[in-house]
Formats: C-alpha cells, structure tokens, sequence
C-alpha cells in the first residue's frame, strides 16, 4: 500500500484515494489531466519532462513542455471539499463568518459557518431561496460521501459571456456549445430554441457513461491480446531453452575441433531470440498501456458520475470524450501464428550435419 500524506485522514483513504496523484501517490493542488485519463501532480511531470510520456501507461504527452494543459478539477476541487469535511469532523476553527461566534450551522449554498444567531436570520431572509443550512453535528455525524454529494450542487456554471459572470446560468446553446445566462438568451434570437443547462449536463453524463460501458468490451479484446502474447512469449523462451541444451549436449560429445560450432550455433539462436523477445515485449507494453487508460478512463468517469460539479462537467467533458473517442478506435492486434524463424532451422540443418 502507498503511503498516504498526514492531510488525507485515515477513515478517507480507501474511498478517495482516488483523489492522490497517480506517480508520487501523494495530495497535491494542482493535478493535471493526461489525454490517457490519467492524473499526475506537477512535480512528477516536472521530473518526467525529458521524456514526455505518461509514466503510468507511456502514452504520449503532446505539450512541448511536457505539462498538459487541461486541470483534473473534479480531484483538486473534491480534495478542497474533503478538507472542508475533515475541518467540521476535527471541530477545528467552526467560527461563524458572520460574527466570529461558534459555528454551529453550514450553509452549503452559502458556503459559510453559521452561529445560532446568524442561522435564524439566514433562514428568516432566504426562506424563499434554496438554501439549506445544516447543523454541523449532523454534518460530522453523516459520511464523507454524504458531505460530498450534498455540496456537489453548490458549484455555480458561468456565463460564457465575460460581462455577465454574476448572471445565473441555467440555459444551454446547442449551437455555440455554452452556458447563457437570461439575459444573453433574450438577446440571441438566431441559435433559439436552446435546452435548459441541467439536461445538457445531465446529457454528457449519460454520453460518457455510455462510451466507458462500450469500452468494457475493447478492453476485454485487449486482454484477450495480452494473455496470447504472454503464452507466445512463454512458448519462445521453452523453444530457445530446448534449442540451448540440444546443441550444448551435441556439442559436448564432440572433441576439441566442434566448440568452435558450438559457440556459433549459440549466439545465432541467442540473437534470434533476444530480437523476437524484443518484438513481443513492444507490444505487450502496448497492449499493457492502452489497458492502464482504459482502466483511467473508467475510474474517471465514476467518479465524474459521483461527485462532479455541473461546471466539471462542463469544463472536462469535452477533452474526457476525445480520449474516450480515441481508445474506441484503437484495436487489439490480432494473433499471429509464426513459424520457426529461419535462423533455428539453419541451426537443426547444421546439427543434423554433425
């Protein structure tokens, strides 16, 4: 098992370390995504720059510097949310943000401690809003995932119109693929009729959910590849041990003047070995990469289905659905069956010759 930092608290450890990068195995503010769906902090791609690959599954990092560009949101901003649910269960600094006084109530909505005080004129004015503030004993009584899927709703989408960031959005344009707020949909006779934003974010849910099932069957084919060229790589090393004995026991019934054909006959099966290992070992690490991202891709999308935001969803749906895309056209390749290369049977000519 990992070693997990001092910051993630021992009752979250099997069911977010999810959350921790995939090289160091350790919290970090700022993971990245990788186009293979895999997430690394900084410090592991700063290490891993002269090579430009993923160090999980060798896939190729694009960026020139070796940095990708898109954020894993959903980690970073679950690693905020979990800290925010350590504090409440660790009682420590529960101040109300309004007077400073014991926190005793949390506003999700708000995203503020509440005294008692304080809670009763919340509720006194925003009855009429959505807001739903609950006791932070509940809260601490309740489960992490709780917590989780209670503040996933808190997360704001913003306008894609820079001038109306403040504008709540709640309208989807299918057209231009963006948030609007009201105002920018009143204004934007040509793209009408657009959808409301909760059933495009919905919507992409479902697309990746249903692309990751599809990829269960592409990642079955691919194991079915690996186990093949295991088998043949196993059958290679049992034909280059009993071609080595045949000429070591031939050779060594021989006097002095047929070494010489011995140690000929050994490096020629040496070299023809090492190459077809060589072979067989390139595509087994490929086989073994494309399933370590499809084994990504599935976990990111859980996760996605379990605690992302609409902005999330938003953000990281596009670059998720071209990685997807392009482990669906990737395809196993298909068994070979190979004859004994020509190097082995020149040896059994030459030992039949003796």
């Amino acid at each position: 098992s990992s070693c997990l930092p001092p910051s993630l608290p021992k009752f979250l450890k099997d069911d977010f370390q999810f959350i921790l990068c995939e090289g160091c195995q350790q919290e970090s503010p700022n993971l990245k995504l990788l186009t293979c769906l895999h997430t690394l902090c900084l410090g592991c791609l700063s290490k891993n720059k002269p090579i430009r690959q993923c160090p999980v599954c060798r896939t190729a990092i694009p960026q020139a510097n070796g940095i990708p560009n898109m954020d894993n949101l959903l980690f970073t901003n679950l690693r905020s949310r979990l800290k925010l649910y350590r504090k409440i269960v660790d009682e420590v600094d529960l101040f109300c943000n309004n007077c400073k006084k014991a926190g005793k109530f949390w506003c999700s909505k708000c995203e503020e401690f509440l005294c008692t005080k304080c809670f009763e004129a919340h509720q006194r004015y925003l009855k009429r809003e959505s807001h739903e503030a609950k006791r932070v004993t509940d809260i601490r009584a309740g489960s992490a995932k709780d917590f989780l899927k209670d503040t996933r709703t808190t997360g704001n989408l913003s306008c894609s119109n820079p001038s109306h960031r403040s504008q709540t959005v709640s309208i989807y344009c299918k057209k231009c693929e963006k948030p609007l707020c009201c105002s920018c949909a009143l204004l934007d006779s040509q793209h009408a009729p657009f959808c409301d934003i909760h059933s495009e974010t919905q919507r992409r849910q479902e697309e990746l959910v249903t692309m990751s099932q599809e990829l269960k069957q592409k990642r079955s084919d691919f194991e079915a590849t690996r186990t093949v060229l295991q088998d043949e790589a196993t059958r290679l090393e049992e034909a280059q041990q009993e071609m080595r004995e045949l000429i070591q026991q031939r050779a060594e019934q021989l006097v002095q003047l047929i070494r010489q054909e011995e140690e000929e006959l050994l490096g020629l099966v040496e070299a023809r070995q090492e190459q077809g290992r060589r072979e067989l070992a390139r595509e087994l690490q490929h086989v073994e990469g494309v399933l370590r991202r499809v084994e990504a891709s599935e976990r990111l999308v859980e996760k996605m289905s379990l605690y992302a935001t609409e902005q999330e969803v938003m953000d990281m749906q596009p670059f998720i659905k071209d990685s997807l895309e392009e482990l669906q056209r990737l395809q196993p390749a298909a068994a070979r069956d190979r004859a004994e290369p020509g190097d082995l049977a020149e040896c059994r000519a030459r030992l039949q010759a003796l």
